[in-house]
C-alpha cells in the first residue's frame, strides 16, 4: 500500500501531465496548419522531384535525373546568378533607404505619426498590384515618368523604362525599395527604440560624434535587429517573382528571369513538373543555407567579453 508520500509525489505529476496535454491542444491548431501547408508539400515536392512527372499521364521514376540536368541546365544556373545580383543591390537599397527613415522617425517631432504612416503606407499594397501600378508610371505614352522626364528637359524624347535592360531594373530595384522600405523601416525603428537613452546621452557627454555613436554603440546593440531584417530581405529577394513577370516578363532578351520564375516557366509553361519539383528543392536548400550562414555571422563574437 503506497504511503502518504507516494501519493502527495503522484499528484503534480499528473498535473504536470495534464498541463503538457493542454498545451499541446493549444498548439494543435497551428501543428496541423503547418504540417499540412509546409510539411506535406515539401515532402512531396520532394517525392515528385525523382521522376519526371508529366502534367498528363503517369509518372516515370528517374532517381537523380533532374538534379543532374539541373547542375548542366545554362540557364537556370543564369536565373541563379541574376538572382543573386538582384539580391544584393536591392537589399542594399533597401537599408541605404530604410536606416535614415528610421532615424528620421525615431526622434520625436511634430507630426512623426503622419510620417511614419505614409513612409509604411506602400507596404499594405501587394506586390502584384505595386508592378502594375509601375507598368502604368512607366508606359512610354500614358504614364507618368516619361511625360514629365520629357517636359522637364531631361530627354529628348519619351523613354521607354522597361525596353532597356538597366533602366528596367532600376525601375524594379525603385520600385521594390518604395514597396519595401517602410516595413524595414519599422523593424530597424524598434531595434533604436530598444537602445537604452541613457547609452546614448553618456556616449555623447564623453564626446563621441554622431558617427561614432552609429558605429560603435548603435549597430552593436542593433545586431539582432538588423540579422532579422536581413533574412527577411534576403529571403524575400531570393524567392522574387511577382515584378519580373508582371512589369517585364522576364526581358529584355530573357535577362530578367529570376529563380522562382525559372521554376514557374519549367512547372506551369512547359510541364516539366518533375524539374520543377527539384529546382524548388534545391532553391528551399539555398535559402536554409543563407539563413544558416546569416546566423552563424550573427552568433560570431556574442560570447566575447
Amino acid at each position: 500500500m503506497a504511503g502518504p508520500g507516494a501519493i502527495a509525489t503522484a499528484r503534480p505529476r499528473k498535473r504536470r501531465r495534464r498541463a503538457s496535454w493542454h498545451g499541446f491542444l493549444y498548439i494543435a491548431p497551428a501543428m496541423a496548419l503547418v504540417i499540412v501547408f509546409f510539411v506535406l508539400p515539401v515532402v512531396f515536392t520532394f517525392w515528385m522531384s525523382f521522376h519526371n512527372w508529366p502534367l498528363l499521364g503517369n509518372p516515370r521514376w528517374i532517381g537523380f535525373g533532374n538534379y543532374i540536368r539541373m547542375v548542366s541546365d545554362m540557364r537556370f544556373m543564369a536565373a541563379l546568378r541574376f538572382t543573386a545580383y538582384y539580391t544584393v543591390v536591392v537589399t542594399i537599397a533597401i537599408f541605404a533607404v530604410a536606416f535614415p527613415l528610421a532615424f528620421f522617425v525615431e526622434k520625436h517631432r511634430p507630426f512623426v505619426g503622419f510620417y511614419r504612416t505614409i513612409i509604411f503606407l506602400p507596404v499594405v499594397v501587394g506586390l502584384a498590384t505595386a508592378s502594375l501600378l509601375w507598368v502604368w508610371l512607366a508606359n512610354v505614352d500614358a504614364g507618368f515618368f516619361a511625360p514629365v522626364a520629357l517636359a522637364l528637359g531631361l530627354v529628348d524624347k519619351r523613354p521607354n523604362l522597361l525596353a532597356d535592360f538597366d533602366m528596367a531594373f532600376a525601375t524594379i530595384i525603385v520600385m521594390v525599395v518604395w514597396k519595401i522600405a517602410g516595413f524595414t523601416m519599422i523593424i530597424l525603428l524598434t531595434g533604436l527604440q530598444a537602445i537604452p537613452s541613457e547609452l546614448t546621452e553618456a556616449a555623447r557627454i564623453d564626446g563621441a560624434k554622431r558617427w561614432q555613436r552609429f558605429r560603435h554603440l548603435t549597430l552593436p546593440l542593433m545586431r539582432r535587429t538588423i540579422a532579422l531584417a536581413l533574412i527577411i530581405s534576403i529571403t524575400g529577394s531570393v524567392l522574387a517573382f511577382d515584378q519580373f513577370y508582371i512589369m517585364t516578363s522576364g526581358g529584355p532578351q530573357n535577362r530578367m528571369i529570376s529563380v522562382v520564375y525559372y521554376i514557374f516557366n519549367q512547372s506551369f509553361v512547359s510541364f516539366n513538373l518533375g524539374y520543377g519539383a527539384a529546382l524548388s528543392i534545391a532553391l528551399l536548400v539555398i535559402l536554409v543555407l543563407i539563413s544558416i550562414v546569416q546566423l552563424w555571422l550573427l552568433r560570431v563574437g556574442e560570447d566575447k567579453p
